[in-house]
Order: structure tokens, then C-alpha cells, then sequence
């Protein structure tokens, strides 16, 4: 089991304002804030936003997402519209994806710093 993941930020303000409109959707809710940092959780499991602790600019992973259990397509939905209307941009509109799974269905958002962020679901409509 993940205990957590991290991703950093050159703009808290900006990511505070993405992650406390998109994350409560998929369920994590704020713990903690901080000058440097920003946590939330669901249940044992932890995201954290962070400015890099070794003072470089955060950088964004080619080829690396999180991507986060929605119960529902209309949860999809709603993660990424909250995205682009929160600083975020799409990487993905919400649908089926039928080159992972026939009833996989997920959105692809970048978060204000670029990383990249999903939701998905296998539920049916």
C-alpha cells in the first residue's frame, strides 16, 4: 500500500487554489498547510504539494501521473472541469479509454506547475 505522494510547486498559492477544488472530489481532503507545503489525506494515504526542499525549482516527471479512484464518470467529470476552471489545463477530456480497459474511463489534467493528474473509474455510465 502507497503511504503517499509528492509533487512539487514553484507557486503555492496557485496549487492551493487547484488541489482545494479538485482533490475533495476524488475524496482527500486538506490536512495541513504551511509556508512550504500543503498535505491531504483519505484514510492512511497522503498527497503532499511541496516546494523543493533543496531551493531548485520543482520540475515535472515525463511520464509520470498520479491518477485517483473516482466512484463515478460523473466524479471524472466533475474533477476535470474543477481542473481547467482552477488554473489547470487538460491533458485528456473525460471518456473511455479502450486501449487500457473496455470500461475504463478517465480524465488527464495538469495541475498549475504541469504535473500531470488523472481520475478514473470503471463504473459504468
Amino acid at each position: 500500500m502507497i503511504h503517499h505522494v509528492s509533487v512539487g510547486t514553484n507557486d503555492l498559492a496557485a496549487s492551493r487554489r487547484f488541489y482545494d477544488a479538485v482533490l475533495p472530489i476524488v475524496g482527500l481532503l486538506p490536512l495541513s498547510a504551511a509556508a512550504d507545503g500543503l498535505g491531504y489525506h483519505c484514510g492512511q494515504f497522503h498527497f503532499s504539494v511541496q516546494v523543493p526542499i533543496d531551493g531548485r525549482p520543482a520540475t515535472v516527471g515525463n511520464g509520470s501521473h498520479v491518477a485517483f479512484a473516482a466512484e463515478n464518470r460523473a466524479m471524472v467529470d466533475r474533477f476535470h472541469q474543477a481542473a481547467l476552471a482552477n488554473g489547470g489545463s487538460s491533458d485528456g477530456a473525460p471518456g473511455l479509454r479502450p486501449a487500457y480497459d473496455a470500461h475504463y474511463y478517465g480524465a488527464f489534467v495538469r495541475d498549475p506547475d504541469g504535473n500531470k493528474m488523472e481520475a478514473v473509474t470503471y463504473a459504468a455510465a
